[in-house]
């Protein structure tokens, strides 16, 4: 019988744990600038720009291998 290779554990919970908070935050100056009309275009961004920081760092917590 053989063995299953020792593989590498996967994933790091709290990179994945700072993607989601950053996601909320990204959805909170969504919001504020909804709820001021969309007159502030820089919340917009800074919405986009957290969202796309929100992402990489979920990927990121997938794809580096976790220390053991």
């Amino acid at each position: 019988m053989t063995e299953a290779p020792d593989r590498t554990p996967r994933g790091w919970m709290t990179l994945y744990g700072v993607a989601f908070v950053v996601m909320l935050v990204a959805g909170a100056s969504l919001a504020i600038a909804a709820r001021g009309f969309l007159r502030h275009p820089g919340l917009l961004w800074l919405s986009a720009g957290l969202s796309l920081v929100a992402i990489a760092l979920a990927v990121m917590s997938v794809v580096l291998p976790r220390r053991r």
